[in-house]
């Protein structure tokens, strides 16, 4: 069975940082692709960033050159460095394993 836990969300203010980290169970992990989705109020969840199982990445345009997705095959843990924060990044963030396993969601809200 596959457990995703993240980690480190929060309050910040506009142009602050924020990391989040996600901490998954089984051998799986370092075979399979990690992302990071997000979904705000009233809006469909929709992707952040993913990394491949060889460390490839891609990012959604909002975010690409502000946030950062790297993988410890070593910890079983992905994180989502994210910089130059801003209002509209407020959502709950969901770590994702291989398109199928969902984390619980971890809140992020930026005041401007």
């Amino acid at each position: 069975q596959v457990h995703l836990v993240e980690s480190g969300g929060g309050l910040v203010q506009a142009g602050g940082s924020l990391r989040l980290s996600c901490a998954a169970s089984g051998r799986i992990f370092r075979i399979n692709d990690m992302g990071w989705y997000r979904q705000a109020p009233g809006k469909q969840r929709e992707l952040v960033a993913r990394i491949t199982s060889g460390g490839s990445t891609n990012y959604a345009d909002s975010v690409r050159g502000r946030f950062t997705i790297s993988r410890d095959n070593a910890k079983n843990t992905v994180d989502l460095q994210m910089n130059s924060l801003k209002p509209e990044d407020t959502a709950v963030y969901y770590c994702n394993m291989a398109y199928v396993y969902w984390g619980q969601g971890t809140q992020v809200t930026v005041s401007s």
